[in-house]
């Protein structure tokens, strides 16, 4: 350990995807003379409340969870988790038109992500059951709640759950605003000095460049985080949330993630109106 180094603790999701695009760094392919990564797994609604406190230096977070944030974070340019006409799906137990979704209880992955407020913005008038992600297909089976909102691996095996697609919310978002849906992104701690955020920032992208250039070693360490998929099913949802989207955010996701947080606002749903600020 170099103690000329500065500690960098890095919170993420244990997810394929995310597995996939910190391959580099997580496993020293991807190096600095001025930092030095330790990385923390823990689930999207639990960071997103560890953020609000500040806890770590890099951290994933939902989209919606920013306003909260805002004032210790800064978003990085690199890794964003982007739907492009595709995301979190409501699922039920039997088959549900969307609109009488009003009124029913849903399964949701917790209040501070970005399927909850895509979900309430779809449908103001549900009652929203914050249930672990990783438990909402078996809540939906048994019936527990009418529907549940699946994110991560969810959306691609609920089928083979037995359950029945209500709304593609990814789907409903580029049919109503033409624009990809904003899921998750990093954040970088501001109080970090500019020359750690630069180099924080330079290496989250080249991570995310070695795991495009060395596709399938990254895939194949992705694997032992893809929960109830095969190698042909990660490869997929790796696929759908790794793109030129997560290598950098260009103009397009600022201007989703901004309206996704004025709509949000606009519906009572943010307290408070937030410009969406990425590090640069």
């Amino acid at each position: 350990m170099d103690p000329s180094q500065t500690e960098i603790v890095c919170a993420h999701s244990p997810d394929a995807d995310d597995a996939f695009m910190f391959y580099g760094l997580a496993t020293a392919k991807i190096r600095s003379p001025l930092v030095r990564f330790r990385h923390v797994l823990e689930d999207i609604e639990t960071l997103n409340r560890r953020a609000m406190e500040g806890c770590y230096e890099v951290t994933a977070i939902s989209f919606h969870a920013y306003p909260y944030v805002a004032d210790k974070y800064v978003l990085l340019r690199s890794g964003s988790s982007v739907g492009d006409g595709y995301g979190p799906v409501v699922v039920a137990a039997r088959p549900l038109p969307a609109e009488e979704l009003r009124g029913k209880r849903v399964a949701v992955p917790g209040k501070l992500t970005t399927a909850y407020l895509v979900l309430k913005l779809f449908e103001p008038d549900l009652e929203a059951v914050e249930v672990p992600f990783d438990r909402i297909l078996e809540a939906v089976r048994s019936r527990t709640v009418d529907a549940g909102v699946v994110i991560h691996e969810g959306q691609l095996t609920y089928a083979g759950a037995g359950l029945h697609n209500v709304v593609d919310l990814g789907r409903w978002w580029k049919e109503t605003y033409g624009l990809p849906l904003p899921l998750g992104a990093n954040a970088l701690l501001r109080s970090l000095s500019h020359e750690i955020r630069q180099e924080c920032s330079r290496l989250m992208r080249q991570s995310i460049q070695y795991a495009f250039d060395h596709h399938d070693e990254a895939l194949a360490y992705a694997l032992q985080f893809a929960r109830d998929m095969d190698a042909s099913l990660a490869e997929q949802f790796v696929g759908m949330y790794v793109n030129q989207h997560t290598l950098d955010c260009g103009a397009t996701v600022p201007a989703a993630a901004q309206k996704l947080l004025d709509l949000g606002y606009e519906a009572g749903l943010i307290p408070k109106k937030t410009c969406v600020e990425f590090f640069s």
